[in-house]
C-alpha cells in the first residue's frame, strides 16, 4: 500500500511518501519539504494572515497533485500548533478542504505525543523496557512515557523552539541575559511536568525525536544522515551545554553555515538547545538516544493498525 502523509507545522510543509503494510517496515518513497513558517504569520488578533492561508492552500493543493502522481492510495493530512493556535482555525480548515479537497486533521498536543511515542515504540521494540520519549517541534514539546504501545502519561507543553525563540528573544543572536532568563524562565515550566513524569517510573530508555534533537546530536559529533538511520546517535548534557554556550554567540546566517544545520531552522537552533538542555536537567537525564522515526511514522502506523480492524 502507497500511503501520502502531509505533515503540516510551524516550520514546514512536509509530504512523506510511503510504501508500507502491517508487519512491515515503512519504506519512504518521497519526502518533500515547503518551507512556510506559519507560526510567524499571524496578524496581531492571532489569525493566520491571509497570504499564510493562501500559501497553505496553495501548498497543499501541490502535496495532492504530487501524491496522486506517485500514486498514494491515501493522503493523510494533519496539522499541528501552529494551526492549532492560531484564532481562525475553522475558517482555515474549511478554506483548505473546499479549495483543495484535503480534510486537514487538527492533533491535539497528546495526539502528538502518543503518536510519536507509539513510532519510538516500533522502532526500538519491546526490549527497550520502559520508554521516555521527547519531542521538540515548533511550538511545542511533547513528553511520553510507558511501559506498552499507548503511554501511561503523554503532555504537550507550548515550549517549542519557534515559539521561543519568537517570544524570548529579540536580537539575532540573542543577548547574554535573554539566554540566562530564558534557561531561567524554561526551568520552571519544566518543573511540574517532570514531577508529574517522575511518578511513572525510571525510564529503561531515553530517545529523542524530531529535527532539533537530530541537529544537536549532529553538532555534538554524532554521524551525519548519510551514515543511516540505524546508527546509534547520542546527545549527551555535558555535550549539550558546551554546544549551547556556542552557538548562542552566532547569529542564524552563521548557524546556517553549519554542517548539519538547514537554513530554515538555523533561526531557532539556539531556542531549540535551550529546551532542550532545560529538559534533560528537569529530568535528570545525562543523554537520550536519537530516533529515526517520529509523528509522521505514528501517523502511518496507527493508519495500518487501523485498516486492519485493529482499535486505534
Amino acid at each position: 500500500m502507497r500511503l501520502g502523509v502531509l505533515d503540516v507545522g510551524s516550520n514546514t510543509v512536509h509530504l512523506l511518501v510511503v510504501d508500507a503494510h502491517r508487519g512491515a517496515h515503512p519504506m519512504p518513497a518521497s519526502s518533500r519539504r515547503t518551507v512556510l513558517r506559519l507560526a510567524e504569520r499571524l496578524t496581531d488578533a492571532g489569525d493566520l494572515s491571509e497570504e499564510g492561508v493562501a500559501d497553505l492552500v496553495d501548498t497543499v493543493a501541490d502535496a495532492k497533485k504530487t501524491a496522486a502522481r506517485l500514486g498514494c492510495e491515501d493522503l493523510m493530512a494533519f496539522a499541528t500548533s501552529a494551526v492549532r493556535d492560531c484564532g481562525n482555525v475553522t475558517d482555515v480548515l474549511a478554506r483548505v478542504l473546499d479549495e483543495t479537497g484535503v480534510e486537514l486533521k487538527v492533533l491535539t498536543g497528546k495526539d502528538e505525543a502518543k503518536l510519536t511515542f507509539l513510532a519510538a515504540r516500533r522502532w526500538l521494540g519491546w526490549s527497550a523496557g520502559r520508554l521516555l520519549v521527547l519531542d521538540i517541534g515548533g511550538g511545542s514539546l511533547e513528553l511520553a512515557v510507558g511501559i506498552d504501545e499507548a503511554p501511561d502519561y503523554a503532555k504537550s507543553v507550548p515550549l517549542g523552539a519557534g515559539r521561543i525563540r519568537r517570544e524570548r528573544f529579540r536580537g539575532d543572536p540573542p543577548t547574554r541575559t535573554e539566554v540566562a532568563e530564558t534557561a531561567a524562565w524554561l526551568a520552571d515550566q519544566l518543573a511540574p511536568v517532570a514531577k508529574k513524569l517522575g511518578k511513572h517510573g525510571e525510564p529503561d530508555r531515553v530517545v529523542g525525536t524530531s529535527k532539533t534533537f537530530r541537529t544537536l546530536a549532529r553538532l555534538t559529533g554524532a554521524a551525519p544522515s548519510a551514515a543511516g538511520p540505524r546508527v546509534r546517535r547520542v546527545l549527551t548534557e555535558p555535550g549539550l551545554r558546551q554546544l549551547t554556550a556556542f552557538i548562542s554567540r552566532m547569529s542564524a546566517a552563521d548557524l546556517a553555515e553549519l554542517e548539519g544545520v538547514s537554513a530554515s531552522r538555523a533561526h531557532q537552533l539556539v531556542a531549540g538547545a535551550l529546551v532542550a538542555q532545560a529538559t534533560l536537567r528537569a529530568l535528570d537525564l545525562p543523554e537520550l538516544e536519537i530516533c529515526p522515526w517520529a509523528l509522521r511514522e505514528g501517523v502511518i502506523l496507527r493508519r495500518l493498525d487501523q485498516a486492519d480492524g485493529e482499535e486505534p
